[in-house]
């Protein structure tokens, strides 16, 4: 077993969401997510939270030990690398690229790779356990393919002992603990200790914090490996939900019981 990096450098991935708390919408022919409402991940919320914690636990910035944030997205992706400077990530990076738009997970998984080549020298890299808009849960196994990087998914608690990542993976019926050689990356549950709102201090803090754009041509891709021409899935279709319709009320005059069990029944329910 290795010895610790003297400075750790982790990486966490966020992304720009719709928010949660509104209805979603499509737009525009292909069609794509609007996201005019959009806010950093909750779910990678719990990433970034895990990598403060573990350079904390090493003696944090003082110590040399450093986190940044990559997000991929148009210009008002830079709010989730904002609230992630805010609370206490070290520096930001923001791909942004019109050519990006439209990207599936493939497209997005490359793109993110190459950035994260660009940057290079990380001991670790942390994301969250999917995306909250389209919940596909695959970018995380197809960067660490793309990177050559063994992989820790699911993770609720993580450690270092000496040069290996040890992380805690809480199942239905066990609890695993697995350990990985630097370097890895860690997909975070939402079972992690609840991230940290930004304080005062935190929110100042960001502002003399940099924040580095890169763009496709930088990292040596062309527009057609990405976006709509460089992914591998498309949408063929979509409609809107259709609007509720009135629900069956059932009046009890002593047969409840029996009206129930026959709207269930006639429904396949029972």
């Amino acid at each position: 077993m290795s010895d610790a990096p003297a400075q750790l450098k982790v990486l966490v991935l966020v992304k720009y969401v719709p928010d949660a708390q509104f209805d979603r919408h499509l737009t525009g022919e292909s069609p794509r997510l609007d996201r005019s409402d959009s806010i950093l991940s909750e779910l990678d919320e719990y990433a970034v939270e895990a990598a403060l914690q573990l350079i904390e636990a090493h003696g944090g910035a003082k110590a040399g030990h450093e986190v940044t944030v990559l997000t991929m997205g148009p210009a008002a992706a830079s709010n989730a690398v904002k609230k992630s400077l805010q609370m206490g990530a070290t520096r930001g990076v923001h791909l942004n690229d019109d050519a990006l738009a439209g990207s599936d997970a493939a497209a997005t998984s490359l793109a993110l790779a190459e950035a994260i080549r660009h940057e290079g020298g990380f001991d670790l890299v942390f994301t969250g356990m999917s995306s909250t808009d389209g919940e596909t849960s695959l970018v995380p196994s197809q960067l660490a393919e793309r990177l050559g990087l063994p992989q820790v998914t699911l993770v609720s608690e993580v450690s270092l002992d000496g040069g290996d990542i040890v992380a805690r993976r809480d199942g239905d019926t066990e609890t695993q603990y697995v350990r990985a050689p630097l370097p890895a990356l860690v997909s975070v549950t939402d079972q992690f200790e609840e991230p940290r709102y930004p304080n005062f201090k935190g929110i100042i803090g960001a502002k003399k914090k940099k924040t580095t754009p890169l763009s496709l041509a930088e990292l040596g891709l062309g527009a057609d490996q990405v976006g709509a021409a460089g992914s591998w899935t498309e949408v063929a279709s979509s409609e809107a939900r259709p609007a509720r319709t009135a629900g069956t009320v059932i009046t009890d005059q002593g047969d409840a019981g029996v009206k129930l069990a026959d709207f269930l029944a006639d429904r396949k329910l029972l």
